[in-house]
C-alpha cells in the first residue's frame, strides 16, 4: 500500500482524514454536500499510514449518522473491479468496518450491503466478521450456502475450507453452520473444523527452533542462520541464551557481542543488554557505529531495553550526539530520565521536529517524556505535532502531554479531543475538558448513552457526571 496524501491541516479533507475532532465539528458546520464527499473520500480512499492500529471507522460512521449520510459511495468502492485485482485489506477494511458499525447503529442499508460484499467481495471475510458481531443468527444463516461455494468440492478447496474456518477471526458464523442439518453445509463445516485443529496439532508437533541441551554456540549458530534466510532472531535467541548459559560462558557471550558474526553478535547484545552485564554498554557504543546495519540497529534497540541507572547515566553522555545512538539516548531520557534531563529532551524533541518533521517516529516517545517530565516550555511544540501529525496515535499522545504542561489544554485541545477518532484520546479530553463549554456537557452526555463507545471512556465520563462529580 502506497502512503496516502494527507490534505493540509488547516482544510476540512486534512482534519477528517487525521481523525481530529475539530473534524466532525467543522463538517458539521460545513454545507452538507461539501462534508459528505470528503467523510467518502476518506472512507474510499484509507488515509491511515498504519490501519492496523489507527482507529477511523467508528469516527466516521458517528459523522455519516449525524450528516444522514447515504452509502452509495461506499457501495460503488465495494464493487469497482479493481475489487477483483487487489485483494489487500487495506483497499476495503475502512469501509468494510464504517459499515459495521453504522450497523449496529440500525442501519439496515448498511447490513444489506455487507451480507451482500460477504457473497461476491474479495475481502469477504472481513465482511464476515463484521457481520458475526452485528448480525443475527437468520441472517447468518443465510449466507452459509453463498460462502461455502467459494470453495470447490476438491482436495484443494477443503484445504482452503479448513484454513479460512481455523483462521477466522469471529468463529460465530462457522459454528453456526456446523450445526446445519444439511450435509452441503453442516458436514463440510465439521470437517474442515477437525482438518484445521489436526494441521495445528502437525505444526505443535514439528517445533522449529532450541532445543533442550542446546549449547550457547548452537543459539548463535541458529541465530546466524536465521538471518542468513533473511529471518531476525535475535531477542528469541538471546531468551534461548538466558535458558541455556552458565557463568563459565560469559566471555564466550562478550567475545561474540564485540566480534562475532552478524547473527551471533546481535544476540549476544540482546542477551548482555537483559543481563545488565556493565561491559555491554561499551560493546553497544562501537556497534551502533558498524557498518553492519543489522548490527548497528540491533545495539540501539538494545540499549532501549535497558531499564538500569547505568543505561540512564551513558544516555546522559550519549544524548549530545548527532547520530541515531544519540537519538536513542535522548529517547532513553525521556523514558527513564529524571527532572534534570528536562533540557536534553526538549532540545531533542525540538530539533526532531525541525529536522523530519511532524511524524518523525522517534517522537512517540520525547513527546510522552515531554508530557512525564512536565516540561512546561514544550507545550507550543507539542501544539504543532498535535495540529500537523497524521498519526491519530502520534496527536494522542501529544494531547496527554499537553494535558500535563499546557494550562490552555482544558479549554483548548480538550474540548475537540471529545470527537476524536482515538478512544484513548476521547478519555483524556473527558477527565480534563472544561465543562463550563455548552458543548463539552452535551457531548460528554452523548458518550455516556452511545453504546458504541469504549468502557474505558464511559468510565472517564460518568467521573465527571456522577452523582459525586461537579455538575455538568
Amino acid at each position: 500500500m502506497f502512503d496516502p496524501f494527507i490534505a493540509p491541516s488547516g482544510t476540512l479533507l486534512g482534519l477528517l482524514q487525521r481523525g481530529r475532532g475539530d473534524g466532525t465539528l467543522h463538517a458539521l458546520a460545513a454545507p452538507r454536500p461539501e462534508a459528505l464527499a470528503a467523510l467518502n473520500h476518506c472512507v474510499v480512499s484509507d488515509p491511515r499510514h498504519d490501519w492496523q492500529v489507527e482507529n477511523r471507522s467508528l469516527y466516521y460512521a458517528r459523522l455519516y449518522l449525524d450528516l444522514d449520510g447515504g452509502i452509495e459511495e461506499i457501495e460503488r468502492h465495494l464493487a469497482d473491479p479493481d475489487d477483483l485485482v487487489d485483494t489487500d485489506d487495506s483497499r476495503t477494511g475502512l469501509a468494510l468496518s464504517v459499515l459495521g458499525h453504522l450497523a449496529s447503529y440500525g442501519r439496515d442499508d448498511a447490513l444489506a450491503l455487507l451480507r451482500r460484499y460477504a457473497t461476491t467481495g474479495a475481502n469477504w471475510t472481513w465482511a464476515l466478521d463484521e457481520l458475526a458481531l452485528r448480525d443475527d443468527d437468520a441472517g447468518l444463516r443465510s449466507l452459509a450456502l453463498p460462502v461455502l461455494a467459494r470453495f470447490p468440492a476438491t482436495d484443494q478447496g477443503a484445504a482452503d475450507l479448513a484454513a479460512a474456518v481455523r483462521d477466522s477471526f469471529e468463529p460465530r458464523p462457522w459454528r453456526l453452520w456446523a450445526d446445519d442439518p444439511r450435509e452441503a453445509v453442516g458436514a463440510r463445516v465439521r470437517a474442515a473444523g477437525e482438518q484445521g485443529s489436526f494441521d495445528r496439532w502437525q505444526r505443535q508437533m514439528r517445533p522449529g527452533g532450541p532445543r533442550p541441551g542446546w549449547s550457547v554456540q548452537a543459539v548463535f549458530d541458529w541465530a546466524q542462520q536465521a538471518l542468513e534466510r533473511g529471518s531476525e532472531l535475535h531477542v528469541p535467541a538471546a531468551r534461548c541464551l538466558t535458558a541455556v548459559a552458565g557463568p563459565d560462558d560469559l566471555p564466550q557471550i562478550v567475545e561474540a557481542a564485540r566480534s562475532g558474526p552478524e547473527g551471533a553478535r546481535c544476540a549476544a547484545l540482546h542477551y548482555l543488554a537483559e543481563a545488565g552485564e556493565p561491559a555491554v554498554l561499551d560493546l553497544i557504543e562501537a556497534a551502533a557505529v558498524s557498518p553492519s546495519r543489522a548490527v548497528a540497529d540491533t545495539a540501539i534497540a538494545a540499549f532501549e531495553r535497558m531499564t538500569g541507572a547505568a543505561a540512564v547515566e551513558r544516555a546522559r553522555r550519549w544524548a549530545h550526539r548527532p547520530d541515531a545512538l544519540g537519538a536513542s539516548a535522548a529517547g532513553v531520557l525521556a523514558c527513564r530520565g529524571a527532572a534534570q534531563d528536562a533540557p536534553q529532551v526538549l532540545g531533542a524533541l525540538r530539533e526532531a521536529v525541525r529536522g523530519d518533521g511532524p511524524d518523525a517516529p522517534r517522537l512517540w516517545t520525547l513527546v510522552d517524556g515531554a508530557g512525564r517530565l512536565g516540561i512546561a516550555c514544550a507545550a507550543p511544540v507539542l501544539r504543532h505535532v498535535y495540529r500537523e501529525t497524521s498519526s491519530s496515535h502520534l496527536r494522542g499522545r501529544a494531547a496527554r502531554a499537553l494535558a500535563a504542561t499546557d494550562p490552555s489544554f482544558a479549554t483548548g485541545f480538550a474540548v475537540e479531543c471529545l470527537w476524536d477518532c482515538e478512544e484513548t484520546t476521547r478519555e483524556v479530553a473527558a477527565l480534563h475538558a472544561e465543562t463550563g463549554d455548552i458543548r463539552v456537557a452535551e457531548r460528554l452526555r452523548r458518550l455516556a448513552a452511545d453504546p458504541a463507545e469504549e468502557a474505558e471512556v464511559q468510565t472517564a465520563v460518568r467521573s465527571r457526571i456522577g452523582p459525586d462529580a461537579s455538575a455538568v
